[in-house]
């Protein structure tokens, strides 16, 4: 399966889990939260902190309506009024970008439309978000595939046969990507959670498969990489009950750190394709394995059967697996029951 290259993160099979750091709209629209919100990812070891570039008046139509969970955790009049609040301004996005490289982290960013792409080309990012509505957006779409950078698309709220027609576009145009599982809804509850998905994706369409999520519990990144995903995506906040609509679908700082833990102890856990004999199995391997021993005392020129044949343990001698090459040989030597047969004492029967 192909691998991505995301600054100096090679994802695929076998390397560390891609951890984001997804701020979204977490920051209130401040650019001191969003720093402090970095700091937070930065302490709790994520490898990306993701932002949001947008304008609201490009992104919404004056006649759209709330989602039902931003209605609940907001006050503003419209969605367009609401998303408002929470632009940032290149000058602010530049500083974020500066402050999350200065953590040893790398930026990255979702646009929500062709002007914002070449916001995120001018930022000098190393890869592009596209979130789930806009899997199906062929023309942002094309403009974040022309930028020629890694995109990580969420499959979110989609079908088969609309990830199958996208991922044709992509291919067609060049691109290089990788697929988020992901179930759009804020909070996810964990039955919904569909972490199957994730190597259905995998097995389908042969590309790096990581996981958007938007659960609220702490082990679903550490499943989804047992399940296979190579990315991991999990909106923070500072506080899970401050008003906006995706603080209560957020981890807080001490969630999101014991978050990283359990992935970081699932990628050990994981390891590295090529399966083969380890070390620390090989005296298991020397005694528990089975040898052919003489179930009785055998003769010189005796042709051997099945029947004067035991299997004993350590796995010393002929190994078991060869008792249909051992039947019809002959001894050469005496053979007593009991005695572990080497192939020094057979020979080919005349």
């Amino acid at each position: 399966m192909m691998a991505i290259q995301i600054g100096e993160h090679r994802i695929g099979v076998g390397g560390n889990t891609f951890i984001v750091a997804e701020i979204g709209v977490n920051h209130d629209g401040k650019i001191d939260r969003a720093l402090e919100l970095v700091q937070i990812a930065s302490d709790c070891g994520a490898d990306a902190v993701k932002l949001q570039i947008f304008q609201a008046e490009m992104l919404m139509h004056q006649s759209v309506n709330f989602a039902e969970y931003q209605e609940k955790s907001t006050v503003d009049a419209s969605p367009r009024e609401m998303l408002k609040r929470y632009e940032l301004s290149d000058e602010d996005l530049s500083h974020l970008v500066d402050a999350i490289r200065g953590a040893g982290m790398l930026p990255l960013a979702t646009p929500f439309s062709m002007r914002d792409v070449l916001r995120i080309e001018a930022l000098a990012l190393p890869a592009i978000k596209i979130a789930s509505p806009d899997l199906v957006n062929w023309p942002l779409l094309r403009a974040a595939s022309q930028s020629g950078l890694p995109l990580l698309v969420s499959t979110g709220a989609s079908n088969i046969n609309e990830i199958s027609s996208s991922i044709a576009w992509l291919r067609g145009w060049g691109s290089t990507f990788a697929l988020l599982h992901c179930t759009s809804c804020y909070p996810t509850p964990f039955v919904e959670a569909n972490l199957c998905w994730i190597s259905e994706l995998k097995l389908r369409f042969d590309v790096p498969i990581g996981f958007s999520d938007h659960t609220t519990d702490n082990i679903s990144g550490s499943l989804a990489v047992a399940a296979g995903a190579c990315i991991v995506e999990k909106h923070l906040t500072y506080d899970r009950n401050a008003p906006g609509p995706d603080h209560s679908a957020s981890a807080d700082p001490e969630q999101f750190a014991q978050y990283v833990r359990l992935i970081r102890l699932a990628d050990r856990m994981m390891g590295k394709p090529g399966k083969h004999v380890l070390d620390i199995e090989k005296d298991v391997r020397s005694v528990s394995r089975q040898s052919l021993v003489a179930a009785r005392d055998l003769r010189p020129g005796q042709v051997i059967r099945e029947e004067d044949l035991i299997v004993q343990r350590p796995g010393t001698g002929i190994p078991a697996s060869a008792l249909p090459f051992l039947v019809g040989k002959r001894a050469t030597q005496r053979i007593r029951g009991g005695e572990m047969i080497s192939w020094k004492t057979v020979c080919d029967a005349a």
